[in-house]
């Protein structure tokens, strides 16, 4: 039993005390970290961090001041203290301001707080245990707490920020909604025959916006655009900013949105894209803008450029990054594959959708492009979400552009003209739809495009080390070979002869089954890890435009296609080796005839020859052949007389890897054979060529990386 005067054990003091104890414990916080804001003042100019820490104590003397006013359970005479006290703090806070013209406008009421300062003024808050108080929003007490795999910020991200936190938006600029005015047509519902009006056109109505015609097709880095591309560009550059860029595949909206950027200076710019195709974005970027730093953010943004112009996001993990990406400052957004977000309830299209409101909220006329093959999978509701995301409706109503043009044209839906004219008025505000048959002058008859894909999970990680374990190999072997000479002279640099012998002894090792990890066994662990991106792809493919032809060299990898192809609900005909003539006929008969059929899955060494597929003008290479002619020879199975379009054979290589490599080899080794076939002298290469001038750059390279 307690004795008098003592509290009893366990007991703890009470909580108004505690609160007290507390809440002191913040205003000495806030002296102490207003004393080193004025004493960095004093010592030269003024740093971004120390304006970071001057708003965090400027938010936090604010949030303080408005607890202390309404602190009902707190005497009057307490709250007179904590008030003078306050009072105090703001003095010091004045004093340093007047120093810096800019620390003076963050005590301005309207400030805009970044979120450095916010991140501040919670490590503050953290330091002396008190939590957010309670006129913070919820929503940022949710993501302050957010788990990491749930929300995170890149350092790098951090970084920027805190070289420029008071980057304003140009809110200024940024034009109100002319619904907000009377309108003619403002007690009309609109949304229902403006899609209704895509369903009614007839043959022959137009598809695309007017476009101009290009001064220039040269693009940054030498590069040339074709005319179609080069009309797109041409209309961002005459101030155009919305597009829904729904060419066919194979007709280069990547390299249309990037310069589109360029001409817009849509800088920094945010680019949202299946996972499939983040690599090559950032691959297309250095292509067509090499003066313009791109970086990609895979998973927790670790290796992420807080400083890049071109961001590059993946739909899978749009979640984590949506809280920082909203709060960056772009002037762009690209998003690929734009029927992704059809379906708004899901949250990879609410996340869209928020961020497209956020730019638009925060800048003069962004620039805003959704680009697909396919605008429409379903039906006409499909459109919804791209519209919402490029700014043309709302949830309820058409927007500020979209309403000023469906005024001028003096129509209301009771009028039999207003569907044609409605559909007009959406098309011109940047519909732009061109097929290959349209522009076939454009492109070549035949192309390969290359598709670089990422293999960051465990499959490509292990492939990662085996090639390091295959080059430490080669390595040894060098070593051992170059210290049995019996001349012992010394060799200056790389015996380039003594590398080709090496790589030759290692490619006869692997035909004979004697080596460990060989060059055989990392091509087919590659292609089994580029199954499911080669499947996603083509099926994105057949979606956007119609049929396609799927490669693979082994079995194992078409039974992945054909399992991705059967959970997406996509048919699809298989053309193998150990089929019987009927059973591939019957196959073959079917993607040919059935407008169903959409894939034809094909062993590259079995369906290489003898077959015609020219229903289709895309075709996937899911792995790589050894020779040129092998692949020439897929190709050629759409690439034929009585095909009408342009073929795009798109080549899926995992980058970084001993495939990009090869596909390097395969290319080279192609200009010999044409040479060779044209009468030159020079002799055509074989299979083991590319396979011993593979192991011959692996060599040389890890030779080249230890000196």
């Amino acid at each position: 039993m307690a004795r008098r005067g003592q509290r009893p054990t366990g007991t703890r003091r009470s909580a108004p005390r505690d609160e007290r104890r507390a809440r002191d414990d913040v205003l000495s916080g806030l002296a102490r970290a207003v004393r080193e804001v004025e004493a960095a003042a004093q010592r030269g100019p003024v740093t971004p961090a120390v304006r970071t820490k001057f708003q965090a104590v400027a938010l936090e003397l604010r949030e303080e001041r408005a607890r202390v006013r309404g602190d009902q359970a707190s005497s009057e005479s307490h709250r007179a203290e904590q008030l003078k006290r306050l009072d105090g703090i703001a003095t010091v806070l004045a004093r340093t301001a007047v120093r810096d013209p800019a620390l003076l406008a963050l005590l301005a009421s309207d400030a805009v707080a970044a979120d450095p300062a916010r991140s501040v003024g919670r490590d503050l808050r953290g330091v002396v245990g008190v939590g957010a108080p309670d006129g913070v929003p919820s929503s940022e007490r949710a993501a302050a707490s957010a788990p990491p795999e749930r929300r995170v910020v890149p350092q790098s991200v951090v970084s920027r920020q805190l070289a420029n936190p008071f980057l304003a938006p140009d809110y200024d600029s940024v034009r109100q909604s002319s619904t907000a005015r009377p309108h003619r047509l403002a007690g009309w519902e609109l949304l229902g025959p403006l899609l209704s009006s895509f369903e009614r056109a007839g043959g022959g109505a137009p598809a695309c916006m007017a476009l101009p015609e290009p001064s220039d097709r040269h693009a940054p880095g030498g590069r040339e655009l074709m005319p179609h591309q080069a009309q797109l560009v041409a209309a961002a550059a005459a101030g155009h900013r919305t597009f829904l860029l729904a060419d066919e595949p194979g007709l280069g909206k990547t390299a249309q949105a990037l310069l589109a950027a360029e001409a817009a200076n849509a800088y920094p710019l945010l680019v949202v894209v299946p996972s499939v195709v983040k690599t090559n974005w950032a691959r297309e970027a250095g292509l067509w803008t090499p003066h313009r730093s791109a970086t990609v953010v895979h998973g927790n943004g670790d290796t992420v450029n807080g400083f890049a112009d071109i961001v590059v996001v993946n739909y899978e993990v749009l979640d984590r990054h949506v809280g920082w990406i909203g709060e960056f400052g772009f002037r762009g957004m690209v998003v690929d594959e734009a029927h992704f977000i059809k379906n708004k309830t899901s949250q990879r299209s609410q996340h869209v959708l928020e961020l497209s409101e956020r730019i638009r909220s925060r800048t003069a006329r962004p620039l805003l492009m959704a680009l697909t093959g396919t605008p429409l999978i379903n039906d006409i509701d499909d459109f919804r979400a791209i519209w919402q995301f490029l700014g043309w409706i709302d949830e309820t109503k058409p927007l500020a552009d979209l309403m000023d043009a469906l005024e001028e044209t003096g129509l209301s839906p009771a009028d039999p003209g207003f569907h044609a004219a409605a559909r007009r008025c959406v098309i011109d505000l940047g519909v732009v739809r061109r097929r290959k048959v349209d522009v076939a002058a454009d492109i070549p008859a035949r192309r390969i495009a290359d598709l670089p894909v990422e293999l960051d999970d465990k499959a490509g990680r292990s492939i990662r080390a085996a090639e390091r374990d295959l080059a430490r190999r080669l390595v040894s072997r060098y070593e051992s070979a170059l210290a049995a000479r019996e001349s012992g002279a010394p060799v200056e640099g790389i015996d380039h002869e003594l590398v080709r012998r090496v790589a030759r002894w290692e490619l006869k090792d692997a035909a004979t089954a004697e080596a460990g990890e060989n060059v055989f066994g990392m091509m087919r662990r590659i292609g089994q890890a580029k199954a499911g991106l080669a499947a996603d792809y083509t099926a994105q493919l057949a979606r956007s435009a119609g049929k396609v032809v799927f490669f693979a060299k082994h079995v194992d990898v078409m039974d992945v296609a054909e399992e991705t192809f059967t959970k997406l609900g996509i048919r699809f005909s298989s053309i193998r080796g150990d089929q019987t003539p009927t059973a591939r006929q019957k196959h073959i008969d079917a993607f040919v005839n059935d407008r169903g059929v959409a894939v034809a899955v094909c062993s590259l060494t079995a369906a290489g020859v003898g077959i015609n597929l020219q229903v289709a003008s895309n075709i996937v290479l899911a792995e790589l052949s050894w020779t040129d002619a092998e692949q020439t020879q897929a190709i050629d199975r759409s690439h034929r007389i009585g095909q009408t379009d342009p073929v795009t054979a798109w080549r899926i290589i995992a980058a970084q890897t001993i495939d990009a490599r090869i596909a390097e080899l395969i290319d080279s080794k192609a200009g010999l054979a044409a040479r060779a076939l044209d009468g030159s002298d020079e002799e055509v290469q074989s299979s083991a060529d590319v396979q011993h001038e593979a192991l011959v750059t692996l060599l040389t390279d890890a030779l080249t990386a230890a000196r």
